[in-house]
């Protein structure tokens, strides 16, 4: 692997992986660190497919710190329009006569997390989420098209299937082991958003409402500037902690170098599958 090449303070590392030609860049945290990341990829070099890969928080009873997860489908959850308190579900959003906003994806209702339940009025009332706005290369310009659920790439995503058996590592050292048997997880719908996520309530309603079994800050900005320009797109994320739903608040910082070995691992014999 090369220095790497700098541009716009970014250093784009050239070189191979199992003998496949790859360009290696950190996006940095964030949805807009990494949609920028992933335009400047685009946009400086040729480019025949992204693997995304890196750490997750699990949303999903089933999954487990250290499990890696190959999800079908991604969504950016941190967009929304947050309506004024006294208005609810049968009234209209701002701007959603313009088509700015809907209500077709449903909201989240902050008086059915009060404690004791039903306990007073919530002022913070409800928030819409909402699809993106995408403008597809081959797509007339200026004319926006909206975007909730994002696909993998179909080849990409059939490729990963080769990898489920393969085995993961499960402890730090002698004496620090997860308590179960890490794998490879398909067919689950994750979810990006500028938040990191550690708390109970909002990780069930993620569960409940979307059926989200994973989130991070970065997959859903990649899998959308993907999507945009057309590229084929792939992401693996490890579960470095359970998003608020453990007893344990330090468990991302006792396991996360061990859930991101992991990831590395698959993305590493992911590669192996592409051809040359």
């Amino acid at each position: 692997m090369s220095d790497g090449v700098l541009r716009a303070g970014r250093r784009f590392h050239i070189g191979r992986v199992a003998d496949r030609k790859v360009i290696v860049v950190m996006t940095g945290l964030s949805m807009l660190n990494a949609g920028i990341t992933t335009q400047q990829l685009l946009d400086f070099f040729a480019i025949t497919g992204i693997v995304h890969y890196g750490i997750a928080g699990s949303t999903n009873s089933s999954l487990h710190v250290g499990d890696v997860t190959i999800p079908k489908f991604w969504s950016h959850t941190g967009l929304w329009n947050w309506q004024r308190f006294g208005q609810g579900p049968n009234d209209p959003l701002s701007l959603e006569v313009n088509g700015d906003f809907t209500r077709k994806l449903g909201f989240l209702h902050f008086g059915d997390n009060n404690v004791p339940e039903g306990s007073a009025t919530n002022l913070l009332n409800n928030v819409w989420y909402q699809p993106e706005e995408i403008f597809p290369v081959t797509g007339t310009p200026e004319v926006r098209q909206h975007a909730f659920l994002v696909q993998v790439d179909p080849h990409f995503y059939g490729l990963s299937h080769q990898l489920k058996d393969l085995p993961l590592q499960s402890c730090i050292n002698s004496t620090s082991c997860l308590s179960s048997k890490p794998k490879i997880v398909f067919d689950l719908h994750g979810a990006s958003a500028n938040v990191f996520l550690d708390n109970a309530a909002y990780r069930s309603f993620l569960s409940t409402k979307f059926s989200i079994s994973l989130v991070d800050m970065e997959s859903a900005a990649v899998a959308l500037v993907s999507l945009q320009n057309e590229v084929p797109f792939i992401a693996i994320r490890s579960m470095s902690d359970l998003a608020g739903g453990s007893v344990h608040s330090n468990e991302a910082i006792v396991f996360g170098g061990l859930a991101a070995q992991n990831a590395v691992d698959v993305v590493v014999k992911f590669i192996k599958l592409l051809p040359k």
